[in-house]
């Protein structure tokens, strides 16, 4: 059932009997995501700006241990799944160089990018053709976890290791006492450490071609010391292509603290379910030094480790465990009562239209001829009826709707399948208002988990732009489940 704020029955007896059968109680007020957090202060510090340079390219890792054989990983620095840290109000000027054998690009998955740096192949930049280079600049206005990627053949290029950590600080009124970033993915790997097909016809069509080595920060059992007694922020984040996981903690107490990167009031860590792409902060109290406490999953049959955290001697002292809020976001926020809505279904391509009607000879996307590095070689699922790319893949689609800036949108999200689809909206960060198979309060996300048939309600300001929405289990977008929104000023 949706989560939701309602009067007891009795209290609402109780209000009529004094007030007169013709006098009503007002109606109660929802809760909105982020209600209640102290608001950030001033930057301390000048903004700086960060260069970098990433050379995607294969390179060599040992995935399946340290005494097993080596792999050709694919990645953007000679650091398998890096972390990158910068401040609230830095700018980024990031170079990509081509050293791989096909077109890639960055995504700056989360992050509210100007429409040019969203790193879309053919929608917001030509790709980057092997060889080639490219230049993105921006400057991302939250604090938050997030995440690099590429935009096309992600199976093959997310599955070899191109995928980076950003994380933008600025965000706690009390500092952790450790700060611990866990990157889930998992690896398709042959025994020889060769790579098995990233895509399969029987996981396309279904939940997705799940890896045969599970690991966290490229390990299959990640360890870390933590300070006895102190106050730990694991970032989370699921960057699978295809797994959902249901984070639990054992052996101490965890507070959920922000979803995708942006803060919520701090609640008990509860059956909060991650599909691919979403991110969860949690901020654990550690056990006396000598003891340990497990992050597990808990969506699978048995609990599986995803890390163990052994607690080393420490100054801090037992005391109450009550999580210091984040700062407020500073997300625009939909005005509820004026916002339209649209409604979008996720289902099966069969009885999808395919064909798509022409668009204008002046229009960008016009020149698309769509390449078979974007597309899967079937497809089996649709948005609205629509297919990704539609008709002979030589034009793409037309958009699945035509916002206006600034106006207040709810999409009314209906998932028609029995398997689950986790929905990402390209360059905003929407409010989560409901969800008719989780018990998830209220909160901000920029990916949102549709379990088999559930619905969902997002809401959010439209920024200028022709933004993706998607499934992020990376064979449901290249076999149809993708489409664009095209928002004008």
């Amino acid at each position: 059932m949706p989560h939701r704020l309602t009067l007891p029955r009795r209290g609402l007896l109780a209000g009529l009997a004094a007030g007169g059968a013709a006098t009503l109680l007002p109606p109660v007020r929802r809760a909105r995501a982020g209600e209640g957090l102290p608001p950030r202060p001033a930057a301390p510090t000048a903004p700086r700006q960060h260069d970098w340079t990433f050379r995607a390219a294969p390179r060599q890792a040992r995935l399946l241990g340290a005494e097993g054989p080596e792999s050709s990983v694919w990645t953007y620095t000679d650091a398998l799944l890096p972390v990158l840290r910068i401040d609230l109000g830095d700018s980024i000027v990031a170079r990509l160089d081509n050293a791989l054998p096909e077109h890639t690009t960055i995504h700056w998955h989360g992050i509210r990018v100007p429409n040019a740096m969203d790193g879309v192949q053919y929608v917001t930049q030509p790709p980057v053709e092997p060889g080639q280079s490219f230049t993105y600049r921006l400057t991302p206005p939250d604090t938050g976890t997030f995440f690099l990627h590429p935009h096309c053949n992600e199976p093959g290029q997310v599955g070899r290791g191109m995928a980076a950590v950003l994380l933008v600080d600025g965000d706690m009124q009390v500092p952790a006492d450790a700060d611990i970033t866990l990157v889930c993915k998992d690896w398709r790997l042959a025994p020889d450490g060769s790579w098995l097909p990233f895509e399969t016809a029987a996981g396309a069509g279904r939940a997705g071609t799940f890896g045969t080595r599970r690991a966290v920060n490229g390990v299959a059992d990640f360890a870390a010391e933590v300070p006895a007694h102190g106050d730990i922020r694991l970032r989370l984040l699921n960057l699978d292509g295809t797994r959902t996981i249901t984070p639990g903690v054992a052996g101490a107490e965890a507070f959920v603290i922000a979803t995708d990167g942006n803060p919520i009031a701090p609640v008990p860590l509860d059956k909060w379910r991650l599909g691919p792409a979403m991110r969860l902060d949690l901020l654990v109290r550690a056990p006396a030094a000598g003891e340990a406490f497990t992050l597990q999953d808990l969506f699978a049959r048995e609990p599986v480790p995803l890390g163990r955290f052994t607690a080393v001697a420490s100054p801090l002292a037992p005391r109450p465990f009550r999580p210091a809020p984040l700062y407020a976001p500073g997300i625009p926020r939909a005005d509820l009562a004026s916002a339209e809505r649209l409604p979008f279904v996720f289902s099966a391509a069969l009885g999808a239209s395919g064909a798509v009607a022409g668009l204008p000879p002046d229009d960008p996307f016009a020149k698309i001829l769509m390449d078979a590095l974007c597309v899967g070689g079937q497809i089996f699922w649709a948005i609205n009826k629509s297919t990704w790319p539609g008709g002979d893949h030589r034009q793409l689609p037309p958009p699945l709707a035509e916002l206006k800036a600034g106006r207040s949108y709810i999409f009314e999200l209906q998932n028609a399948t029995p398997h689950p689809h986790p929905i990402h909206l390209h360059g905003h960060t929407f409010e989560v208002l409901s969800q008719s198979r989780q018990e998830n309060p209220p909160h901000l996300a920029d990916t949102v988990l549709l379990q088999a048939r559930e619905k969902a309600e997002i809401a959010f300001v439209a920024r200028e732009g022709n933004w993706m929405l998607h499934c992020h289990v990376l064979e449901h977008l290249g076999t149809g489940m993708m489409g664009w929104i095209r928002v004008k000023a």
